[in-house]
């Protein structure tokens, strides 16, 4: 019996590790492929607003900047853009007016300032 268990943890362990290395040095599925295909190509292009663009955006999600400030997560044409100097009554999916003040280092994103409600 105690060998019967033995041996069936062997095979389960084996099929574990040989499912991992078949993972490993197979690379990455065609769904990860294709987001660092998107990935590199949203990093070449040039960003869709400038700084002091004034844009009517709908908030997608919250996240916490470095800082503690509650921040909106916004795209214009799949840019992501942070708002910051958000009223406390925003809401997901709410339409705001943003004007954006910054890129971040790579151009990769934006950080604009809350107007007010559209």
């Amino acid at each position: 019996m105690i060998v019967l268990a033995s041996l069936a943890l062997g095979v389960i362990a084996v099929l574990v590790v040989g499912s991992w290395l078949i993972k490993r040095f197979r690379g990455p599925s065609s769904d990860r492929r294709d987001s660092l295909e998107s990935h590199r190509e949203a990093q070449e292009r040039e960003p869709p607003v400038a700084i002091g663009d004034e844009r009517t955006v709908g908030v997608e999600e919250f996240t916490e900047h470095h800082s503690g400030e509650r921040q909106a997560v916004t795209k214009v044409e799949g840019f992501v853009v942070f708002v910051e100097d958000l009223p406390s009554d925003v809401d997901v999916a709410d339409a705001i007016e943003i004007k954006i003040t910054s890129f971040n280092r790579g151009h990769t994103s934006a950080t604009a300032t809350c107007l007010g409600r559209a």
